[in-house]
């Protein structure tokens, strides 16, 4: 094992956080090639899709591995020991960023930041070094174009948030003036450095209306209480690490690769979920200020819990705006949030529940499914995760926000109804609803399965949004698979192993009324905790990543999962297809990308049981995070496919228009004669699982010929919130099977409504 010194000098650590040690490729020169490896079998091809060899941003120095061996047993050693991390004469290694957050820019390139940066200097023990072991985290733009990929480094490299230091909320601050002034040592240290109080690690991205990213909160990293002291002449910083929300918002330009700061949150928010409300706003909710020790002194009654206010942003303005006491909720972290086809935003029932410590003393209502109104301002629970009940038929569509005790505008006349169900519902759901369950064998099943309530480190994925026969899209369906399951009132941490359970929620929306069901589909092939789904423009969701058991509980005692699977939408079942070439356990990620292929990048673990990286044998690599990608290949790329055109930059809601066909060969205009469905996908932002804006949206055909289709957008602003996206049109081949095209960049336009002037 590399030995690292416990000393990490200030200075050393701001020359790091500021300059590149890496030799990052330009557009012109130092491009790496992306290598598919020959089929060797096309009907296996065909059947389970293919992965590239994984491919990286080289190193200044030493050799850069050869991207066409294809026989690599263990990719993961097979780099030389500079391969991934340059050290400079202090001992100090600086090591290339891992995608461990991920979004798709408009024109095709990757913008990623890394996680955790500089925990590969921890010697001992990370709960006692990370406050000032690590630094900022690095951010890249990954660019792909024929089978070759190049690397550019934004300004700043590290997004540049606070570097004259964040406004800590620390306990020993309040405090330390009662201790004296004599002591040798200094237990306040959270001032003591500013290269790690910017730290884009833990926030979330989502896309702006005019092709900009925003990325919300982040950590702040210090000890608390920590020592401060020199031995030898040598500067000492260690104590009880604590990571602090950031109220940051920054945003990145693609036309220029910058980063620069737009209004701060009202609140500090580690973990936070962002998404596109459908006037262009972006809604913010969870999250939290101190993970490790979440007390309060400014604000006592909101201590041992999450964020519960929501926030909204104007995107006209860049101001934050507090929504009011009715929009609080009690939220895990990193909820999983979804934009409805009328506008509210449903929760449903997921999130990261291990925090670690699972300091939200309400957290059994994280189990109530609910949708915020943005217009009003309130929420409204809709059932129990995965139980097929509606709530608001039975009286209790309340019940979250009553039981919220800092939420002072309750309807208090909830309180004789609510009073004495509330704790054997939260306690017992099963037996509590069984008389409102539309069929109790239903129920029996859920209740055998034990798939219901809260799940953590699960993603939920909105499936494609049909419009019914009179072009209204007025029900969105999601698929919840793997994650840990939680025991329904005990939601954190959850159970360890990851599960294979698999549901599908569906909010219908009848006027002002929406109804939430629930029913299980075929499990997953292997129980799979931090498995990240991709939707692909077929309706199928690829599953890739993730490991067996849950290494935030334990990390690097998790065995990762290699195999990929695909959902199927009709049967409703997992099947297995090819398998990946690397680990990617923890903090992994994936994108469609513009052609119907997906990217898949991360893995940067927890130090090994919250001390030092070391890998265990037999488990997953731990010796410090992956900076590669590999790119999966469905099946349908394998053979003819339908192809695209002419077609319009611009669309808005209701608007009729045209997509172009391309006839370049009679195998292409036999497949362009096949078209079956066009479809808008909404371009990846995604950081832990989530993607608040994901969504695929089939798009009405009003006539075809054999130059275009002609296709009809939804009047619905909140199916098509404003953004980018990309199109495609799929089509049969002679097996039936359903082969989209490569898609085409299209932008969706709205009114864009503003709170402020």
């Amino acid at each position: 094992m590399h030995k690292r010194p416990l000393v990490l000098p200030t200075l050393t650590l701001l020359t790091l956080s500021i300059t590149s040690h890496f030799a990052l490729a330009d557009r012109n020169k130092g491009k790496v090639p992306i290598v598919t490896p020959e089929c060797s079998d096309i009907a296996v091809c065909k059947q389970q899709g293919i992965f590239t060899n994984p491919f990286e941003e080289p190193l200044v120095t030493g050799e850069f591995p050869d991207q066409n061996n294809t026989n690599i047993t263990n990719p993961l050693n097979n780099y030389p020991d500079n391969g991934k991390c340059e050290e400079n004469e202090d001992g100090v290694l600086k090591c290339k960023p891992a995608a461990g957050s991920l979004a798709l820019l408009n024109d095709g390139r990757i913008l990623y930041f890394n996680a955790l940066e500089g925990t590969e200097n921890v010697e001992y023990n990370a709960l006692l070094e990370i406050g000032s072991a690590i630094i900022n985290d690095q951010t890249r733009v990954l660019t792909m174009k024929n089978d070759n990929a190049s690397w550019i480094a934004p300004s700043p490299v590290d997004a540049g948030a606070n570097p004259d230091g964040n406004d800590s909320e620390t306990i020993i601050g309040d405090i330390s003036g009662f201790l004296g002034t004599s002591l040798p040592l200094d237990l306040n240290t959270d001032d003591d450095r500013t290269n790690n109080d910017g730290a884009l690690f833990c926030a979330d991205l989502v896309g702006l209306p005019n092709g900009e990213l925003m990325a919300v909160g982040g950590t702040d990293y210090y000890h608390e209480p920590g020592v401060n002291t020199s031995l030898l002449g040598e500067p000492i910083n260690f104590g009880l690490s604590e990571l602090e929300g950031l109220k940051n918002s920054r945003i990145f330009n693609p036309e220029d690769n910058s980063w620069r700061k737009t209004g701060d949150m009202n609140f500090g928010r580690w973990y936070p979920s962002a998404l596109s409300l459908a006037n262009g706003n972006v809604l913010v909710a969870s999250g939290v200020t101190k993970l490790v020790k979440p007390v309060y002194l400014t604000r006592p009654e909101t201590s041992g819990r999450n964020v519960t206010v929501t926030e909204t942003y104007d995107t006209s303005c860049g101001e934050w705006t507090d929504n009011g006491p009715l929009a609080e909720r009690s939220l895990p972290l990193y909820p999983r949030l979804h934009l409805l086809p009328n506008g509210h935003v449903f929760y449903n029932g997921g999130g990261q529940a291990f925090n670690p410590f699972g300091q939200s003393y309400d957290q059994a209502l994280w189990n109530i499914v609910a949708a915020y109104d943005p217009q009003s301002k309130t929420w409204a629970d809709l059932g129990f995760a995965g139980l097929p009940l509606h709530l608001s038929e039975a009286g209790i569509s309340d019940l979250a926000s009553f039981l919220n005790v800092t939420n002072t505008q309750a309807d208090e006349s909830l309180s004789g109804l609510l009073t004495g169900l509330t704790e054997e519902f939260i306690a017992n759901p099963f037996d509590a609803l069984a008389p409102i369950i539309d069929d109790p064998y239903r129920l029996a099943d859920v209740q055998a399965l034990l798939g219901a309530g809260f799940r953590g480190s699960t993603f939920s994925m909105m499936l494609p949004l049909t419009p019914d026969e009179n072009g209204t899209y007025s029900k969105a369906e999601f698929l919840t698979a793997g994650g840990v399951l939680t025991g329904v009132a005990a939601t954190s941490p959850g159970l360890y192993l990851g599960t294979n359970l698999a549901r599908i929620d569906s909010v219908t929306i009848e006027g002002e009324k929406m109804l939430y069901d629930s029913r299980s589909t075929g499990s997953l092939q292997q129980g799979r905790w931090y498995g990240t789904g991709v939707l692909l423009p077929t309706g199928e969701v690829l599953v890739v990543s993730g490991a067996d058991r849950d290494e935030v509980v334990l990390p690097g005692s998790g065995k990762p999962i290699l195999k990929a699977e695909i959902f199927n939408p009709v049967t409703e079942t997992f099947e297995q297809v090819a398998e990946q070439n690397r680990p990617r356990t923890y903090h992994n990620s994936a994108a469609l990308l513009p052609d119907g292929s997906v990217l898949i990048g991360g893995h940067a673990p927890i130090n090994t049981a919250y001390a030092y990286s070391v890998t265990l044998p037999g488990f997953s690599p731990n010796d410090g995070r992956d900076p590669s990608f590999e790119i999966y290949k469905p099946s349908y790329m394998f053979g003819d496919r339908p192809a695209i055109g002419k077609r319009n930059k611009t669309v808005a809601v209701g608007e009729r228009f045209a997509v172009g066909l391309k006839n370049t060969d009679a195998a292409t205009a036999a497949m362009n004669a096949n078209i079956e469905s066009v479809v808008l996908i909404r371009r990846t932002n995604i950081t832990h699982l989530i993607d608040g804006d994901q969504r695929s949206v089939i798009l009405p055909i009003v006539r075809k010929t054999d130059r275009r289709v002609v296709v009809q957008m939804p009047t619905q602003q909140a199916v098509v919130p404003p953004g980018d996206y990309m199109l495609f049109v799929n089509a049969r081949n002679e097996n039936g099977e359903l082969v989209p095209s490569a898609s085409k960049a299209i932008t969706v336009t709205g009114e864009l409504s503003a709170m402020c002037q």
